[in-house]
C-alpha cells in the first residue's frame, strides 16, 4: 500500500472510531471510591476497635472516627450542632453460672438455654413457677387467634413456639403463610407475655423457624445486654427472657408425659387450647447493671428551602464486642454486620456532600449511626422518640445492615411486599442500574422486623432495609454471622457495596430534591400511625 492510501485509510479509522464512540458512549464512571471504602472498613472492623461493643473503649474509637469522617466532608453535627445524641442506657450481665430445673430435670445456662432480663432488678427467681405451653404466644384479633384464651399465666413460666403458625403450615391463608409476620418475632412474644403477666418466657428454638442455629441464641444473648430504662425501671417488662433448645424442649414434655411434636403440630390450630405441664420451675438469675450512656451519631446535610423535611440514611455502627474466654478474649469485629454499612454510609455522605455543594438539596438528609442495634434496635428506638428530628418531619429512611462486600450481582433484595410507595423508589434505582428487584428469598425470617429502620417503621415512617448476609456468601450465616469469624479481608472486590452506594445515593437525591412523601400500601399500624401524624 502507498503512503496516499495509508493515510487515507487511516483518516477513514479515525472518522469510524469517532462515529462509534458517540453511538456507543463509555459508562459514567463510578462516583464511588472503594480504597476509602476498604480504608472504612479496615479500620472499623480491626482488633483495636475491639468489636465495637457499646459503652466500651471501641465505642469511643468509633464514634470519634465517624464524628471525624462526617466533620472533614463538611457535614455538621444533627443535634443541635452535635455530631452525638446520647443514649442514656442499662447495661446488664447476667450469671452464666445460673441453673434451670423443671421437675426433675437440670438444665445448664448456655448449652440447654439462655436466661435475661431487662428490668433494673439485681435477682429475679422462679420459684416452683407452674409451666405452661401456650403455643405461638400470640394474641392477633385480625386473624382470629389467641392463644392465651381461657387461661391465666400471671406468675407462670410461658414456653412458646418460634415464627408463626403461617411458616409452620406453609398455608398462604394463614396469617401470612410463608413470610413470618411481626407475631412471629421473638421479640412480640415477650411483650405479649408481660401484657399477660407472665414471670418468664422460654421460646423453644429450633434452626428453621428461627432462622439461626443455636449458636447465635448463645453468643446473642449469653454476653452484656443493653436497654433503655423507664421511670420505673422497666417493671413492666418480662422479668426473664429465655429460650430453650429444642432438645431440651423435648425432655422437659416427656417429664410431663407429653409429646412435643405432637403438641406443636396441634398449635398451629385456631381450636388449639394452651395447657399446663403440671411442672415446676425453679431459676435464680443474678444479674450486674451498670448504667452508662452510650451514643448514636448523627450528621447532617442541612437542606435549602425545605430543611425540616428530613431523609434519613441510616446503619447501626454495634457489635458484640470483646468477650472474656477460658481460651482467652475473643473479638467479635462485626466486619460484614456492620462495619460495611458503616463504611457504606460515609461514603454516601461523600458523594451527597459533593453532589450538594453543586446543586444544594432541597430537604436536609441525616445520616444516623445508630447504638444498640444487636442488643434489640435500642439506639433507634430512642431517636424515635422524635427529640433529634420529629418522625412526622421524616420523609423516609434507608437503612443498611449488612453489605455484599463481594462482586456485584445482577439484582437488588427487597424485604417486604408491598409495605409501602419507598419500593417503587428501588424498583426505578435498580432499573437504572440494569438489575432487577429480587424479592427476600427467606421471607420466614422476618428481616423486615430486625433491623434499626423497624424502629421508625412503628412511629409512621416508611423505610427500606439494604441487607446482604449470606446471600452471595453461603458460609455467611453458619460460620460468621454474630462469629468471630466476620472478620475483614482486603481481598474483598466490594463490587456489591459498590452497587448499593451508588443505589441508595440515588434514591436519597430523589427523595431529597422532591416534594413527595411516600406513603405506606399495606394496611398496619404503620400506616395509621402516618395518617395521623400527616393530618
Amino acid at each position: 500500500m502507498n503512503s496516499r492510501n495509508s493515510l487515507l485509510m487511516t483518516f477513514i479509522s479515525t472518522l469510524f472510531l469517532s462515529a462509534c464512540s458517540q453511538q456507543l458512549p463509555d459508562a459514567p464512571a463510578s462516583e464511588v471510591n472503594l480504597d476509602s471504602t476498604h480504608r472504612h472498613l479496615k479500620i472499623l472492623a480491626s482488633d483495636e476497635f475491639g468489636g465495637r461493643g457499646p459503652l466500651t473503649e471501641g465505642e469511643t474509637l468509633t464514634i470519634d472516627y465517624l464524628a471525624k469522617q462526617y466533620r472533614a466532608m463538611g457535614l455538621t453535627g444533627a443535634n443541635k450542632g452535635s455530631f452525638f445524641q446520647g443514649v442514656p442506657m442499662a447495661k446488664l450481665t447476667s450469671d452464666q453460672s445460673m441453673l434451670l430445673t423443671i421437675g426433675d430435670l437440670e438444665f445448664q445456662a448456655g448449652t440447654d438455654f439462655t436466661a435475661r432480663t431487662q428490668q433494673m432488678n439485681s435477682n429475679i427467681r422462679l420459684k416452683d413457677s407452674e409451666v405452661v405451653f401456650v403455643g405461638y404466644g400470640i394474641n392477633a384479633p385480625e386473624y382470629h387467634w389467641n392463644d392465651y384464651r381461657d387461661i391465666d399465666v400471671k406468675g407462670k413460666t410461658v414456653i412458646v413456639l418460634v415464627n408463626d403458625p403461617g411458616f409452620a403450615t406453609q398455608d398462604e391463608k394463614l396469617f401470612t403463610g410463608n413470610a413470618m409476620t411481626y407475631y412471629g418475632r421473638w421479640t412480640y412474644k415477650y411483650e405479649e407475655a408481660a401484657r399477660q403477666g407472665a414471670k418468664a418466657v422460654l421460646i423453644v428454638h429450633e434452626t428453621a423457624p428461627a432462622a439461626y442455629p443455636w449458636s447465635v441464641v448463645e453468643s446473642s444473648n449469653t454476653g452484656s445486654k443493653y436497654s433503655l430504662v423507664d421511670d420505673n425501671e422497666n417493671l413492666s417488662k418480662l422479668p426473664i427472657m429465655g429460650w430453650l433448645q429444642h432438645e431440651a424442649t423435648q425432655r422437659v414434655f416427656a417429664e410431663a408425659g407429653l409429646d412435643f411434636e405432637q403438641l406443636k403440630q396441634a398449635a398451629v390450630q385456631r381450636s388449639f387450647e394452651a395447657r399446663s405441664l403440671k411442672l415446676a420451675a425453679n431459676l435464680e438469675l443474678r444479674t450486674e447493671i451498670e448504667h452508662a450512656e452510650s451514643n448514636n451519631v448523627l450528621a447532617l446535610i442541612k437542606g435549602s428551602t425545605r430543611p425540616d423535611e428530613t431523609v434519613i440514611v441510616s446503619a447501626h455502627w454495634d457489635h458484640f464486642g470483646t468477650r472474656q474466654t477460658a481460651e482467652g478474649p475473643k473479638i467479635f469485629n462485626g466486619a460484614i454486620d456492620n462495619a460495611t454499612g458503616v463504611a457504606g454510609t460515609l461514603e454516601i455522605a461523600r458523594i451527597l456532600m459533593k453532589r450538594h455543594k453543586v446543586k444544594p438539596f432541597e430537604r436536609s438528609i441525616l445520616f444516623a449511626n445508630f447504638t444498640a442495634e444487636e442488643t434489640g434496635m435500642i439506639g433507634s428506638e430512642l431517636f424515635g422518640n422524635g427529640d433529634v428530628v420529629p418522625t412526622e418531619n421524616i420523609v423516609g429512611l434507608l437503612n443498611i445492615d449488612g453489605m455484599n462486600a463481594l462482586d456485584g450481582v445482577d439484582y437488588v433484595l427487597q424485604y417486604g411486599q408491598g409495605m409501602s410507595e419507598l419500593e417503587d423508589y428501588l424498583a426505578r434505582a435498580a432499573s437504572k442500574q440494569q438489575r432487577h428487584v429480587k424479592p427476600d428469598p427467606r421471607p420466614q425470617n422476618g428481616l423486615f422486623f430486625r433491623s434499626d429502620h423497624f424502629s421508625l417503621a412503628k412511629q409512621g415512617v416508611p423505610g427500606l432495609l439494604f441487607m446482604s448476609l449470606g446471600d452471595t456468601d453461603p458460609d455467611y450465616i453458619s460460620h460468621k454471622y454474630h462469629k468471630e469469624a466476620d472478620d475483614y479481608s482486603p481481598s474483598w472486590s466490594l463490587g456489591g457495596m459498590e452497587q448499593e452506594i451508588s443505589l441508595i445515593v440515588d434514591i436519597a437525591s430523589e427523595l431529597a430534591s422532591g416534594d413527595d412523601w411516600p406513603r405506606w400500601k399495606a394496611d398496619s399500624d404503620f400506616k395509621k400511625r402516618r395518617e395521623q401524624d400527616k393530618r
